[in-house]
């Protein structure tokens, strides 16, 4: 597949045996059963408890042009947009960049502090790359998750690079990365080890 501007990214983290979030997903408890009291700590340790040793794995999260998210990711919103939920992240979020939204319903971009606006995408996968390229204007782009919505891009022969970050914990089920996704052919670029997790990135053969 030629690249006619960046990367096309997926960024996330996942337990030893692959899930992104465990059951039990609530407005409360966003990543479910994942080791932690659902708010993220259990998976993402690595992040709140030890930044200072994995600076530069969280210095580059958000340094795409624009970025694409599942409607689950965004929030726990379901159906039609009869509540104003404007993400989890407050009202200055870290992405300072567009933010394109997979969902069925529409809804009218909401801009937010600090260079983020929200634009909700009701035509599917390809048409939120394309917008999001476009408003990338030449930069990467990152698909955030969650893994349902990595998955889809996966499975399109979408996605050039994989940056994966590997709590070291198992959750034994709920929402798994790879989950529906055909055979993949992997090049693994870069591997570093931490305490709480192993940054691992691959090229993806497309």
């Amino acid at each position: 597949m030629t690249t006619p501007t960046g990367k096309v990214i997926c960024d996330i983290t996942i337990s030893a045996d692959g899930y992104s979030a465990g059951l039990d997903q609530t407005e409360e408890r966003p990543f479910g059963d994942d080791g932690g009291d659902g708010s993220g700590a259990g998976l993402h340790a690595w992040m709140f408890d030890t930044p200072d040793e994995n600076r530069a794995e969280i210095d580059r999260l958000n340094t795409a042009g624009a970025f694409i998210m599942g409607r689950n990711m965004f929030g726990p919103v379901r159906g039609a947009w009869d509540r104003r939920w404007n993400g989890w992240w407050g009202g200055d979020p870290p992405f300072h960049a567009p933010v394109f939204v997979l969902t069925h319903h529409a809804r009218e971009p909401q801009p937010m502090d600090g260079g983020t606006t929200y634009h909700f995408v009701t035509d599917g996968i390809v048409s939120a790359l394309d917008m999001a390229r476009t408003a990338a204007g030449g930069g990467d782009v990152t698909v955030l998750g969650g893994a349902t919505t990595i998955n889809q891009y996966l499975a399109a022969g979408l996605i050039h690079e994989l940056r994966l970050h590997i709590a070291p914990l198992t959750l034994g089920a709920g929402t798994r990365l790879f989950e529906g996704v055909p055979p993949l052919e992997l090049e693994q670029l870069t591997a570093r080890a931490a305490s709480r997790v192993t940054h691992v990135t691959y090229r993806v053969s497309t």
